[in-house]
């Protein structure tokens, strides 16, 4: 059982590669109607593919899940799905920033960059999590959301299809929580109603 601290927090950032859709099929769908903290993803894709995200959860989801725009400010009750292609950021003022910087980690989108631009932005009221995935991308972010004394949290790597990920995130940094797939939906729902 999770303590609860009773704090509160105003965004959440979600790194997925390999295995992503089902992972979020077991997530996103779940969250309460009144889930109303604004939450980020990047899902790893390629860059000449559709982004089928946004429409596969709008239809599933009670939050409204769009694709990211440049320059949107951030509203709560909206699930963001990074473009294919684009690194999506958060500028300080909260909005949405995409960029075609060059890859990192590989990647276009990068959960690093995202991470990493998160927490400037919201410091100690953001939530890292990293999911299922086969490489190192989101280690070195969720350090940083570590560092600037947000919530880290973790898939268990025993429940992911691919365990590279969680486990390059678990060598990076100590985070706050571990936990199974199963159980991360009703995770998050504790953080929207009462804080951990």
């Amino acid at each position: 059982m999770i303590q609860s601290t009773g704090k509160k927090y105003s965004a959440i950032v979600i790194g997925v590669s390999a295995g992503g859709l089902a992972a979020l099929d077991r997530i996103l769908p779940k969250l309460n109607s009144d889930f109303s903290i604004p939450i980020l993803v990047v899902q790893h894709i390629s860059a000449d593919s559709e982004n089928y995200l946004p429409q596969h959860f709008s239809v599933r989801c009670a939050q409204e899940v769009k694709e990211a725009e440049d320059k949107e400010p951030i509203a709560q009750g909206t699930i963001y799905i990074a473009p294919p292609n684009y690194h999506l950021m958060v500028e300080c003022d909260r909005t949405v920033a995409l960029s075609i910087d060059p890859k990192v980690n590989f990647s276009r989108p990068s959960i690093d960059v995202l991470f990493e631009t998160a927490a400037d932005a919201y410091c100690d009221e953001l939530v890292g999590l990293v999911l299922t995935g086969g490489n190192s991308d989101g280690a070195k972010g969720l350090a940083k959301i570590k560092k600037l004394g947000g919530l880290t949290v973790v898939q268990s790597p025993e429940t992911a299809e691919v365990d590279a990920m969680p486990l390059a995130a678990l060598e990076a940094v100590e985070p706050d929580h571990v936990v199974p797939l199963k159980d991360i939906a009703n995770f998050l729902n504790d953080i929207n109603d009462e804080g951990l």
